[in-house]
């Protein structure tokens, strides 16, 4: 059994009243973190029990913060710090721009099937929610609730709660179906699997809107007022949740498109970041810029939901190599036309599909390699 944390979100409803107390809360809950943030930086000092003994009185009197709202403050802190830390290797002092409220299961906050119970400056307020698929989650015989993050998006309260729960791990041993997926700019992805079907994900679409992006974000450089620069931050972020959406779609339907015990093969795409120099300074934003590793990020979490696995493998020759007779050459692939005719065989098809077949035929070796008989047929 491996545990697997999934993040639900629910809509809080609130009057005018409860509105002003949540704004109320989040804001002071945001203040004494910068508060707490800046007496970590200078002091390098991340024991909550320490920050507890020299900032706990003042948390209580200063901000006027319950008792557990003070520690939750010092837990959010210190979190925030650890990550800065383990991803950039040095101090850098975090900012709680945005109201906030972390929130620890069954003390500041608890969830029924109706009601919604949270821990405020002015004692405990009960609100209804907007339930949706909330409704499994409450067998906590199966799923157990962690620190959730309330957050106001445009007027609006939401809930994020990150739910764990046991599942089965994926045993090599019953995979029956392999995919191989090539990810790129015309096809988001293209597949070939063990029924030697291929399907595209169209990526026209997406390269027209963020050529779009692009264009808007050039005229907006050239003003260089603050306005603009507003703008600017303002389409970056609407930019940024329109790839992630796209990519929870394109995840999605790659999952339930296929059968469970399914093994994935991607390419390890680690290193693209690095690989600008040899794309032309007016293709990089197409080229480099789309988010590969969130898409790859989402897919293996669903798959894992869907009791199926997900491997990242060597790319090189993948878009070179011919399927059928195996000849590698750097010809065989006319990039301008998107077709891989193989200079040995003469077997022709779309690049992006053979490069998916390739993936496949990785993933059928690694299976033969795992020493699993007859888990898939192949060709």
């Amino acid at each position: 059994m491996e545990q697997m944390t999934i993040t639900a979100k629910i809509q809080i409803s609130v009057t005018t009243d409860s509105s002003r107390l949540l704004d109320e809360t989040m804001a002071v809950y945001s203040d004494a973190c910068n508060y707490v943030s800046a007496y970590v930086f200078r002091t390098h000092d991340l024991k909550q029990s320490s920050l507890n003994k020299v900032l706990y009185s003042t948390l209580r009197e200063k901000f006027s913060l319950k008792s557990q709202m003070a520690q939750s403050v010092f837990k959010t802190v210190i979190a925030r710090y650890k990550t800065i830390l383990e991803n950039q290797k040095e101090w850098i002092k975090p900012s709680f721009k945005k109201p906030q409220y972390d929130l620890v299961w069954n003390r500041d906050y608890s969830l029924t099937q109706n009601c919604f119970s949270v821990n405020t400056l002015n004692g405990r307020v009960k609100l209804p929610y907007f339930s949706g698929n909330m409704a499994k989650y409450f067998d906590h015989t199966i799923y157990k609730f962690g620190t959730a993050k309330l957050v106001n998006k445009h007027g609006k309260y939401f809930l994020h709660i990150p739910v764990t729960y046991d599942m089965e791990e994926s045993n090599i041993a019953d995979i029956c179906n392999v995919v191989g997926i090539d990810r790129g700019i015309n096809f988001v992805a293209a597949t070939y699997d063990s029924r030697h079907k291929s399907s595209f994900i169209s990526g026209k679409a997406i390269k027209q809107k963020r050529a779009n992006y692009s264009k808007l974000r050039k005229e907006l450089q050239m003003r260089q007022t603050p306005s603009a620069r507003r703008r600017l931050k303002a389409i970056g972020q609407r930019e940024n949740r329109w790839m992630q959406d796209v990519n929870h779609q394109v995840s999605k339907a790659l999952v339930e498109s296929n059968p469970k015990h399914t093994l994935f093969v991607l390419e390890d795409l680690s290193g693209i970041c690095y690989a600008t120099e040899r794309v032309r300074t007016k293709d990089r934003y197409v080229s480099v810029s789309w988010s590969f590793y969130d898409l790859e990020q989402k897919l293996i979490y669903k798959a894992k939901q869907n009791q199926s696995t997900v491997i990242k493998v060597d790319p090189r020759y993948t878009s070179q190599c011919c399927p059928v007779c195996g000849h590698i050459e750097r010809v065989n692939r006319d990039k301008r036309i998107h077709l891989f005719t193989c200079k040995n065989c003469g077997y022709k098809s779309n690049d992006d599909r053979i490069g998916a077949m390739n993936l496949y035929r990785m993933g059928i070796n690694y299976l033969e390699d795992s020493q699993v008989p007859d888990a898939v047929t192949t060709e």
